[in-house]
Formats: C-alpha cells, structure tokens, sequence
C-alpha cells in the first residue's frame, strides 16, 4: 500500500531532483504474561517473542516534494498458553507534491495497522492476543488545484479517491470518490471575511452480504467573518446538506444546518474558537482551543462530524502513546500520540495505547463527537503527560444506537541521567456497547484500568533498550469478562 504514495507522487520525480533518506531499524521483545488470552477463569501464561525490522524513506531538502514512508514488519512467536505465530504489517506514509508551481498539487497517504473489532472483546495489542484484531488498510490520492484571484478570492479544487480493506470480512470494504470546491476571501476583506464551500462524497460497500451501508452525501456551506478587533472575530456557517441511501429501506436526509461563534487570537501563543448550532442530527457544537507556554503545551478540542469508517480509518483508530528524546540536547523526554505503531523517532519506547473505536461491525453513516483535551509539560528532569478523551458515535442505520468510549491518563517520565530514565503510566478507560451494536444478548459497560511501569537506556547513538511492567484490569457488568493480566517485556531498538 506504500506504493500509492509512490504511484501518486511519480510524475514529480522526472522534472526535479529529489533526495530521500534511509533510514532502517530493527526492534525486538520478549514479553512474559501471566494471562495470554485475557481469560476470566482460566489464565494461563506464556512467552512471546517479537522481532521488527523497518524503514523510514523521507525527502529532504526539496520545497516542492515532502514525503515520508514508515514501514515495518513484526515477526511473533507464542510459546506456553498460546503456541502460534503472526507476521503483522504497519505502514505509515504520505506525500505532498506540487506538480505545478503554485497552482497544481497532489497528496497521497496510506495507512496499515492492527485495529481492533470490538470493544467487547479483549483490548490486548495484536502482539499479545490478536484474536480481537484485524489488519486494516486505508489510502487516499487526491489531486489538487489552488488559485489566487488577486486580493480578491483564493479558489481551491480538490477531487480525492480513497478506500478502506478490512482483513477476514470484519467489515464492507469501501471505496469513496469524493469532491469538495471552495472561493474564500482574499486580503481585500480585512474586517468581513467569506467563503463558500461545496462538499460531495460518493460512499459504495463492497462485498455487503446483508445490508447495503452505500451512500452519497452533499454540503453547501457558506460561511461569515467579522473582525471586531484584530484578535477577536464572529464567525459563522449556513448551509445545506443532503444524504441519500442505496438501500431502499433507509431514510434519506435532506435538511440545513447552521452555526455561530468566536475566533480568539490574543497573542501567537494562545487561540480559541467556539461555535454552536443545529444541524439534521439536533444541535451541533465545536470547540477548539490551545496554549503554548514556556515548559508545557495545552489543548482541548471538541467536534461533531458526519463520518464512516472509510474517513475514520485515515484519523482515528488506536492512539500510541511514545516517550521521545527532548528535541536539544539536555532537553527533557516529551511525551507523543500517533495513530501509528511506529517510533516516531529514534530513542523513542512505546508506554501504552488507547484502543480505538474502529472497524466497527455496525458498518453505515455515524454522527461522531469527540472531546479529546490534555497537557505536556517539563520541569527539569521531570516530564508529564496528562490527557482525556470522550468519544460518542451514533449510527444513522441502526436506530440511532450509540457506543461510548472515555477515558483519562497521567504519565511521568524522570530522567536520571543523559542515559537513562524511569518512567510510568496509570490510564482508565470505560466503554459502553449496546447489544444491538455487539450482538451480544446484553448492553455491555467495562472499565480498563492499565498500569505501567519502566526504565528505558541509551546504550550507544544507535540503540536503546527498555524494561516495562504492565498490569491490566478489566471490569464489567458482564462477570464472565472480567480478568487481570500482567506482563513483562524486554525490548530492544537499533537504527543503522
């Protein structure tokens, strides 16, 4: 899948002269548990052995080409309560060209990982228990247009194909072609501002051996600024948006929407902006707000949005928490989320990771709101981490039935040395699954209590080496569910 970046990108390459960066990588592990299946009544242990070679392919120095590929390959032997072996493939890639200067672009991205199915069952990483993952894969090619109108207008035109595979049949395969246009005001307008935006997405299921989830879906937005003061501005949004099913049985949807708030800029540290409004799906709100100060960064955001698992693939999914080297020399480890389970960097260990909400076998349109807020802060050797997230998602096909995942972490990180550091996590998280969601005969409702605790290394420049304890508790209305695991993990990391 790595290729699509490569495919869409290749009719830049002839006409400039790019240079990529090699870099390669090989992790390795060996993880103890007391309770390999995460079983109630019968735990049993085993030995897990993981080694993964990988690669980073980046562009560097280029203004009109930037592209990076992760890529790695985990090899998993289980010994004791489970005696198999896994090979699972991780990708990351995406890439900007302009073809065209000024005018003509082209982006592209993949993305391969281990999701898991379902929040019922057991929220151990693949390489532990990979009975309740599956392989997902999601692209996009979208080719680009932007031109300036003078002081006038920006205008910008965008057509993206791409398309979600999910492993085993745990979900349709989508396929989407989607446009989306807009004319926004140029620099002409300093105190009132405006745009219009037009959005259209064509949304088919592949494979889909009882109800057909394809549909189509169109926005027309016009949108409202008003300078107050040079930090202050009321914004504002009016338009119309229209679903319509291939499936008979399914109501369509053709209904306005609108919204209004504030944009608060008062220094390039701080920004904030609100809106609230109605929408087809009852009232609608946004927020989006961040701080950046001398030793720690802030953020809290909250959104609504018409999506399905083909857009939520490429965005959401399973968060990875990393701890990094500071980016200076003496600088303290930073704590980092990716939607990848690839090091961000070199020198960085993996401390945990909240399961994501997708694939999802209540496959169709969802109204998704997420509140995600935290912060990252630095006192000398000391760094923190302290995030919260709640995320809701209802589904337009099934009644309106919703799932519900929240949840909080606190991490720390001390730095002992140049070389060294000890480091823990304490993170809780409660899901909540409706039975006609699950297809189980009840509603289901679990708290996840995850413990972490480790001392990370530098050996030398190239590797890095780690000792992690983890204990995990899960809690339940459901008793037969209900386990605790422990888990000791040795791991090691080169790059040459």
């Amino acid at each position: 899948m790595a290729g699509v970046v490569f495919v869409a990108l290749s009719p830049f390459q002839p006409a400039h002269a790019v240079d990529w960066l090699f870099d390669a990588t090989l992790g390795s592990s060996a993880i103890y548990t007391d309770n390999v299946n995460q079983d109630s009544s019968n735990a049993e242990d085993a030995l897990i052995l993981r080694v993964s070679p990988g690669f980073t392919l980046r562009t560097e120095g280029s203004r009109r080409l930037d592209a990076a590929i992760q890529y790695s390959l985990d090899g998993v032997a289980r010994f004791g309560g489970r005696d198999d072996t896994d090979l699972f493939h991780r990708l990351n890639a995406s890439g900007t060209a302009e073809l065209v200067e000024d005018f003509f672009f082209i982006d592209a991205s993949a993305r391969v990982s281990q999701d898991i199915i379902s929040l019922t069952g057991s929220p151990a990483d693949a390489t532990i228990n990979p009975d309740n993952r599956a392989t997902t894969g999601s692209y996009s090619i979208s080719p680009n247009i932007k031109q300036r109108l003078g002081n006038f207008a920006d205008f910008q035109a965008r057509y993206t194909l791409y398309g979600s595979l999910f492993e085993d049949n745990v979900a349709s395969d989508l396929l989407t072609n989607s446009f989306n246009a807009s004319l926004m005001s140029g620099s002409r307008f300093n105190t009132l501002s405006w745009g219009l935006t037009y959005d259209y997405r064509d949304v088919s299921a592949r494979d889909t051996d009882t109800f057909d989830t394809s549909y189509t879906y169109d926005r027309l937005n016009l949108s409202l600024g008003y300078a107050l003061t040079r930090q202050f501005r009321l914004i504002g949004n009016v338009g119309q948006e229209r679903i319509r099913y291939d499936a008979a049985t399914a109501t369509d949807i053709d209904d306005s929407f609108w919204n209004a708030g504030f944009a608060w800029s008062p220094n390039r540290r701080t920004s904030l902006q609100a809106t609230a409004g109605e929408s087809f799906y009852g009232s609608t709100y946004d927020v989006s707000a961040s701080y950046r100060a001398r030793a720690s960064t802030w953020r809290v955001s909250y959104s609504e949005d018409v999506s399905d698992i083909s857009r939520a693939t490429l965005h959401e999914g399973t968060i990875y928490l990393f701890l990094c080297p500071g980016p200076n020399p003496g600088d303290p480890p930073v704590f980092i989320e990716l939607p990848f389970l690839i090091s961000p960097a070199p020198g960085c260990i993996l401390l945990g990771s909240q399961s994501g909400l997708i694939p999802s076998l209540a496959n169709g349109l969802f109204v998704s709101k997420t509140f995600r807020a935290g912060v990252n802060w630095g006192v000398r050797k000391v760094s923190y981490s302290l995030n919260a997230f709640d995320i809701r998602r209802t589904y337009l096909l099934e009644d309106d039935a919703e799932d519900h995942s929240q949840g909080v972490s606190f991490g720390v990180n001390y730095r002992m040395n140049p070389t060294t550091s000890v480091f823990s996590r304490l993170a809780l998280t409660w899901n909540e699954d409706p039975a006609s969601l699950s297809g189980l005969a009840d509603d289901r409702e679990d708290e996840l209590l995850t413990f972490t605790l480790g001392a990370n290394r530098r050996f030398g420049r190239d590797l890095t080496g780690a000792l992690t304890y983890r204990h995990t508790r899960r809690d339940s209305n459901d008793p037969t569910v209900e386990y605790t695991e422990n888990n000791i993990t040795a791991s090691a990391n080169m790059s040459f």
